[in-house]
């Protein structure tokens, strides 16, 4: 596949869908052309494809005009996460353009940073030091899907932790520990961002973490949107990360209840 090689101005179709609001935008360069953000967590299947449509519609494109192709690959909502996959890999084939698969966890991340979280911290970027972010998802049964950012002072964007499905306990733990490594002064800030609304406890003790380091802790309710879906996948287009639009499948991170018992049975074990 090709497309053009002024990355600055590309225009990219971006979906996700691995969380309860289906985040969609058509976004050329740094401009968004169109954005949909609805919350139907049940109903993504329904409504993508429509919803696809109305941003076309309104941002006076045509699908000849889309160069690539964009899609939040999880982890998250194990159906809503094979949603946005499916209709990706599908027009991406039928339309024959690039696709490229960007973590829906790092686009939490990003958007939040660039959303609120960069004006808050501007004073303190000219010296020396680390912002992390941190997006985490309810998993349920007290675990989070979660990763690790940093923002230096130098404006480069980096990952740390590798996706996952963990405790929101055992994560704090984790993040405690790796602080107290750190030499004083190289972390500026912690921010956690995404779905905090069932991990109060957790939140409020990275906050005492934080003040006894001397770090400020920042919690910042995040939903996603399309936009940095796009503006990540445009970074996974510069670097050459296309992925074949018959083998992408979702990032799951964690077997299914029903993959658990399947594997069990196989294994001569108890029903988990």
């Amino acid at each position: 596949m090709r497309i053009e090689q002024n990355y600055q101005s590309v225009t990219i179709l971006a979906l996700d869908t691995a969380t309860a609001a289906m985040a969609a935008a058509i976004v050329s360069g740094e401009d968004v052309r169109a954005e949909i953000q609805t919350w139907a967590e049940r109903n993504h299947s329904v409504h993508v494809v429509s919803h696809i449509k109305e941003m076309l519609i309104k941002s006076g494109l045509a699908e000849e005009s889309i160069d690539a192709i964009a899609v939040g690959n999880g982890p998250g909502s194990y159906t809503g996460m094979r949603i946005a996959v499916s209709v990706a890999k599908t027009l991406a084939w039928v339309w024959n353009k690039p696709l490229v698969a960007v973590s829906s966890l790092e686009a939490i991340a990003y958007g939040a940073w660039h959303h609120a979280l960069e004006e808050q911290a501007e004073g303190a970027k000219a010296a020396a030091g680390e912002h992390w972010v941190l997006p985490i998802m309810d998993a349920r049964r007290g675990q989070v899907y979660s990763a690790g950012f940093s923002m230096s002072a130098e404006g480069r964007w980096s990952r740390w932790t590798p996706d996952g499905v963990r405790l929101m306990k055992d994560f704090v733990e984790q993040l405690e520990q790796r602080l107290a490594a750190e030499p004083s002064g190289a972390v500026k800030s912690i921010s956690l961002v995404g779905d905090l609304s069932l991990h109060e406890q957790g939140a409020e003790q990275l906050q005492q973490i934080g003040a006894a380091a001397g770090v400020i802790v920042r919690l910042q309710p995040f939903v996603q949107e399309g936009k940095w879906i796009a503006r990540l996948g445009r970074i996974k287009l510069e670097a050459g990360q296309i992925e074949d639009p018959h083998l992408l499948i979702p990032n799951y991170t964690q077997l299914t209840e029903a993959e658990v018992v399947w594997k069990a049975k196989q294994e001569g074990g108890a029903k988990v």
